[in-house]
């Protein structure tokens, strides 16, 4: 089992993963784009490495968690990325939420070079990030798969093998469809039960036990009544999710409109300069805080 992992990506859910790396006795090589974000990990133990070349020479697992499937696509085909830059027996592993044809192409050039390719988003936000208990989706070969397995148990509860490469990203945008339809369900009963004068915190007690309960309701609820909108997961993020999952749907030739909805709601609170609240934030569109 390799002890020298790569890690690309040390921003809100990165950070915490990277910890855990760390409290299991991985050494972990780190990059980010604002170093100051990999500062308190450096204390904690990580190996700054000045670019993702350097990260991959140093080490024999590389994992990263970005923002956007245009940056998977430098940081891993660019020509000083990490398909460049890997050795014969590496396996990449890519945890952002990105699209399945990059996961396939990555995983394509990846093989070229002996180099193993897993796509293996997450979900669980930031609170999932910091307990280990992430849900990991992954697409890939079932080699690599068991040979980095024990590397994903120690960020997650659950991770299971979907299928070949671009399975995990299929997966992963299952996922935000159903997340787009409980964050739309979850803001609305908020609208409808203050409006109608209720207690807040004993509508959501009430609700959360019943068959309406779901992990949006219980995790983001709360913080909503605090007024608090901080990032467990970027507005800016979850709509490029979405545009993912809507963009897969027509190629597949089905009409998702619930999902099509949440989109607009979404693209209106960016509209309001929301994109980097946290997705509850979906609220302000009612609610002024």
């Amino acid at each position: 089992m390799t002890k020298k992992i790569g890690f690309i990506g040390t921003g809100v859910m990165g950070a915490s993963m990277v910890r855990h790396l760390l409290a299991a006795e991985y050494e972990v090589h780190v990059y980010n784009r604002t170093k100051r974000k990999a500062d308190a990990l450096l204390e904690e133990g990580a190996t700054w490495q000045s670019s993702p070349a350097l990260v991959t020479k140093n080490s024999d697992v590389i994992i990263t968690i970005v923002g956007y499937p245009e940056d998977v696509e430098q940081i891993y085909l660019g020509e000083e990325g990490i398909i460049a830059s890997a050795k014969s027996g590496d396996v990449v592993i890519d945890m952002t939420t990105s699209t399945p044809s990059l996961a396939k192409e990555i995983y394509h050039a990846a093989k070229e070079k002996g180099v193993a390719a897993l796509d293996a988003p997450v979900s669980g936000g930031d609170k999932g990030a910091k307990a280990g208990t992430l849900s990991t989706m992954v697409g890939g070969d079932e080699e690599a798969f068991q040979k980095v397995l024990p590397i994903f148990e120690t960020l997650s509860n659950k991770v299971l093998l979907q299928g070949p490469a671009g399975s995990g990203q299929h997966t992963k945008m299952a996922n935000q469809i159903m997340i787009a339809g409980t964050m739309t369900g979850m803001t609305e009963l908020l609208v409808y039960a203050k409006e109608a004068g209720l207690d807040m915190n004993r509508v959501i007690d009430q609700v959360g036990s019943g068959a309406a309960g779901n992990w949006s309701l219980s995790n983001y609820s709360p913080r909503i009544l605090q007024g608090d909108f901080s990032p467990g997961f970027f507005v800016k993020h979850f709509v490029k999710d979405l545009k993912i999952a809507l963009d897969e749907a027509e190629k597949m030739g089905i009409n998702l409109p619930g999902t099509q909805l949440a989109k607009e709601l979404y693209d209106k609170l960016m509209e309001k300069n929301g994109e980097n609240d946290g997705t509850q934030a979906l609220i302000k569109l009612w609610w002024n805080k």
